[in-house]
């Protein structure tokens, strides 16, 4: 009796332990608004939902993306594996320096901002950092991986280092390993 009663209990645990880590691997970005792109009766409706993200590294620059979220039964348990499309802007909103405390560090062409789970077990979006020395921006690039195949989903943004309040541009040539 207690083996049968395991069997049927440890598939609802994992279910909902998985679509926590899910769940937790979204936290990071705030989401700003969601909007249904279809009707489900029974079960959460498809979703297009914008995000912002603060650049980890640099004060003054956030990222705001767009991913559809699926819905349906696998959608509700968090298990849903989400499609490689998503949108990406990123924008100045105040004077732009390396974050206090951080102002040894350098970064590599391409280093990671972000990284969330878009399945269940093989599939991640990551929006990735550069620098363009010559023409002093940031750039941006949000894509998608896959395990098993790659993905040629992707969207580039840049953010041109101007002046705030006066003072010099920062030179994201400094930044840069």
């Amino acid at each position: 009796m207690k083996t049968c009663r395991f069997f049927a209990i440890a598939p609802l645990a994992l279910a909902a332990l998985l679509a926590a880590g899910v769940a937790s691997a979204q936290e990071g970005p705030d989401l700003v608004f969601r909007k249904s792109t279809d009707f489900k009766l029974l079960t959460p409706n498809d979703k297009l939902a914008t995000y912002v993200v603060d650049d980890p590294l640099i004060d003054g620059v956030a990222c705001t993306y767009t991913a559809h979220e699926k819905g349906g039964v696998a959608g509700m348990f968090g298990v849903a594996e989400q499609t490689s499309e998503v949108s990406l802007a990123c924008s100045q909103y105040g004077p732009i320096k390396l974050r206090a405390g951080k102002e040894k560090e350098k970064f590599s062409q391409g280093d990671l901002v972000i990284s969330e789970r878009r399945s269940l077990l093989f599939k991640q979006m990551h929006i990735a950092r550069g620098c363009d020395v010559k023409r002093n921006m940031l750039v941006y690039m949000v894509y998608s991986d896959k395990l098993v195949e790659g993905s040629p989903e992707n969207s580039t943004a840049t953010v041109a280092l101007q002046p705030w309040g006066g003072a010099e541009p920062a030179k994201c040539a400094d930044w840069v390993k």
